[in-house]
């Protein structure tokens, strides 16, 4: 039974490694500081400029192609 007694090896090797690796807090995340790149800052909101490329009917009212889902 080579293959057995190989498989023992291996697992009684990896049990010794994991007996190894220190006991640590668990954590979320890898830093503390989440946004590293910019403040989260909210842009000035423009409908004007938003609803520039809206398709309008005669009377003013935005087309909106309705969802495919949607019976």
């Amino acid at each position: 039974m080579k293959i057995e007694k190989e498989a023992e090896k291996i697992l009684e090797e990896f049990s010794r490694t994991l007996e190894n690796i220190p006991e640590l807090e668990e954590t979320q995340y890898i830093v503390d500081n989440l946004n590293l790149t910019r403040p989260d800052i909210a842009h000035e909101k423009n409908p004007e400029k938003i609803l520039r490329n809206a398709k309008v009917d005669e009377d003013g009212n935005i087309i909106a192609e309705k969802s495919k889902w949607v019976k």
